[in-house]
């Protein structure tokens, strides 16, 4: 079956082929050049709606995937929240919003707070449209450790470890992740699918 994804990020299509690996993923961007699609939902599911309609629209008959995830800082009033991705400006790099999200704690002397991840997945295919959700908690912290993951994961400890997903083996990290959670589900619906 393919599944065609609704992203241009390589580090998100990177995770999603190695937890979807008996399906054939490809970047929407394979088939049709890249468009701008605006993300005027006011949640992670309304996004990753807007993004697989946008592309299962121009593309009939094929299984759009989208994603739609981000961080959660309670005691900053959930920010960056459905704007983890643009938290530092429009093109904004991972790396200026994880520093701003860092300066955001220092400023208030924060070192360590809890926080969260959410993860929307969407598939729109010709049987109708279908959500699932995923959920990693654990703490954010004033400084960025390790390199490995993308986005805010050098700062991030999941529950129950010591070590940031920057720090942590992809392997352990795949188990733990909210987007491996919410694509899990999304595998038991595929399953029940058939390829149009």
């Amino acid at each position: 079956m393919r599944i065609v994804l609704a992203s241009g990020n390589k580090g998100k299509i990177r995770e999603i082929k190695e937890i979807l690996s008996e399906f054939e993923i490809i970047p929407y961007t394979d088939l049709i050049d890249k468009f701008e699609i605006e993300e005027n939902g006011s949640s992670f599911k309304e996004n990753a709606i807007i993004k697989a309609k946008a592309v299962g629209e121009k593309l009939k008959n094929e299984i759009v995937l989208a994603d739609d995830s981000g961080i959660s800082v309670p005691v900053l009033g959930n920010e960056p929240g459905i704007y983890s991705a643009r938290y530092a400006g429009v093109g904004a790099s991972d790396k200026d919003n994880l520093n701003k999200l860092i300066n955001e704690l220092k400023k208030r002397g924060i070192k360590k707070t809890p926080a969260f991840y959410t993860a929307a997945i969407v598939l729109y295919t010709p049987y109708g449209i279908f959500t699932t959700h995923g959920f990693m908690r654990g703490d954010v912290i004033d400084e960025a450790k390790g390199d490995k993951g993308f986005g805010y994961d050098p700062m991030f400890i999941p529950k129950g470890f010591d070590k940031t997903l920057g720090e942590l083996d992809s392997e352990v990290k795949k188990e733990i992740s909210h987007r491996f959670k919410a694509l899990e589900l999304a595998r038991l619906i595929l399953n029940t699918i058939k390829q149009p």
